[in-house]
């Protein structure tokens, strides 16, 4: 029986261990999405995001948050954990001031209510990543594909402005953000490191897991804002 009895500790220390790690993930990411949602918020109120169009610094922000998500997603095991936290709020705050141009387009109550619509699916995706035995690696695969081809039909639509390829590219981008979310969970799930934990490796693992539910959560919600957002 002691064997038995030693693996049920190993299971049960595991699956501590990994509660504990995605706890702090979702924390990060939480943070993260406050700051967005706050940043954005003020910048409506105050015209922050007409002044950065007016004075053509809307690219450098797009730029700078590109260069933010590339540094954490190749360096951030280099990085000390400081200025990987600090790079992670800083693309927050970013987001939040290209976010306020929303409130441009789409009606306040639309935007709240397709916002309470995304946080409920990604909350049933993300516990079903976390939960399923199922290996999502092959979902994940077909998602990243999909994902390419997200790009490349909403490159070409910039140009041709079709709205029935609008609305596909909506719908399809709700599900492939809707399955990358499912598998990031279980991803980031299994990156935790028993022996690391409350290291700054697992800090840093913490923030770019938190990140790339940030992202999915964040696109997903912008896709159904095409779909059931009401304009003004």
């Amino acid at each position: 029986m002691k064997p038995l009895v030693n693996e049920q500790l190993i299971h049960s220390a595991i699956a501590e261990a990994q509660q504990s790690y995605m706890t702090k993930v979702y924390a990060w990411m939480l943070v993260g999405l406050l700051i967005t949602g706050f940043t954005s918020y003020l910048a409506n109120i105050n015209q922050w995001d007409l002044s950065i169009v007016a004075n053509g610094l809307f690219w450098i922000v797009i730029i700078m948050q590109l260069g933010l998500v590339i540094a954490l997603s190749g360096w951030i095991y280099k990085m000390p954990v400081p200025v990987a936290a600090m790079s992670f709020f800083i693309y927050s705050f970013l987001t939040g001031l290209t976010f306020a141009m929303i409130f441009r387009v789409y009606t306040t109550e639309s935007i709240y209510n397709t916002f309470f619509i995304a946080a409920g699916m990604f909350g049933a995706l993300s516990f079903f990543g976390y939960v399923t035995k199922k290996n999502l690696s092959a979902i994940g695969s077909f998602m990243f594909m999909g994902l390419i081809g997200l790009i490349l039909a909403s490159i070409v639509n910039i140009f041709l402005v079709n709205s029935a390829l609008h609305f596909v590219i909506s719908i399809i981008g709700v599900i492939v953000f809707a399955g990358l979310t499912a598998y990031d969970t279980q991803q980031i799930k299994e990156m935790y490191v028993l022996d690391a934990e409350g290291s700054d490796i697992a800090t840093k693992g913490a923030i770019i897991g938190a990140l790339k539910l940030y992202l999915d959560f964040i696109n997903l919600f912008l896709f159904l804002l095409r779909i059931f957002g009401r304009r003004n």
